[in-house]
């Protein structure tokens, strides 16, 4: 039988998680057990007390990675909230094309979960290049708290049943297939990706390179609204004038606590100067 954990013990690890990650974990209590209950077993703890003990206790950090991995859910797909996509083509893209004399479209996937987001990034921007994408450089920036997510997302090897929103020229063009229903991401797509770990509820390490586009999505109905504010006013900060934020399509964001335009649910502009 599955260790149950005290109030003690719960209201010890939900505060950790509220106040290190901003993660709100208070009405989780059958997750917790059910996800750490396994682990208990395996490490042969029988109690939650001296399980979090030993976490807490680790200088290295390693094991409160394992903890994070456990408890972070990474379920994601290819072209997830297509709207999203939809609206790149029709006005995001064409913008910046417009206005960017540089040719480099900058794109940061925060929370990227197991990578199918960035590479759906990439591909959009290629697609939506078509013939002058070589003239483009194509960047995209993907973090995540979780290293598990982070390891796969590296090795770019998808079954098919997150592909199933691609459309088939897509999934032709850019990914070959390795057997066992499973596909790669052709390096045409996975050279365009840079990945680090990062916790959202840290400095931003990009105030030097604004980016032209922001997704963050699906990761912030975790947040307490004031944990949310404070992110979202820090993503406003690394993005270009001009920029946009595409959010969860079940998040949103309290208007008059940011600066941001409201486009469209989900989608967000930081303005132009003086255009606010």
């Amino acid at each position: 039988m599955l260790a149950k954990i005290t109030d003690a013990e719960f209201n010890r690890l939900t505060k950790f998680m509220l106040d290190k990650y901003g993660i709100n974990l208070t009405q989780k209590r059958i997750l917790i057990e059910g996800r750490l209950g396994s682990a208990l077993q395996q490490r042969g703890f029988t109690d939650f007390k001296s399980f979090l003990d030993m976490v807490f206790a680790d200088k290295s950090g390693t094991e409160m990675i394992n903890l994070l991995n456990r408890l972070t859910t990474n379920h994601t797909f290819f072209l997830r909230e297509q709207e999203h996509y939809d609206f790149m083509k029709t006005t995001a893209l064409p913008y910046f094309e417009k206005t960017k004399r540089d040719n480099k479209i900058s794109i940061w996937s925060a929370a990227c979960s197991s990578g199918e987001e960035p590479y759906t990034n990439v591909m959009a921007c290629m697609e939506y290049f078509g013939g002058k994408a070589a003239a483009w450089k194509i960047e995209v920036q993907a973090t995540d708290i979780s290293m598990r997510a982070m390891t796969k997302a590296k090795e770019a090897v998808y079954h098919q049943d997150s592909m199933k929103n691609l459309p088939d020229t897509w999934k032709k063009k850019y990914f070959t297939s390795v057997g066992n229903d499973c596909f790669k991401v052709s390096p045409t797509v996975t050279d365009k990706v840079t990945f680090k770990t990062y916790n959202l509820m840290e400095p931003i390490p990009y105030r030097a390179y604004p980016f032209d586009i922001i997704f963050c999505r699906n990761v912030m109905i975790y947040f307490e609204h004031d944990t949310k504010i404070a992110v979202v006013n820090r993503l406003y900060d690394a993005l270009i004038p001009g920029g946009y934020l595409f959010i969860g399509h079940a998040e949103s964001i309290t208007r008059d606590a940011t600066k941001y335009k409201f486009i469209k649910p989900a989608v967000y502009l930081k303005p132009l100067p003086g255009a606010e």
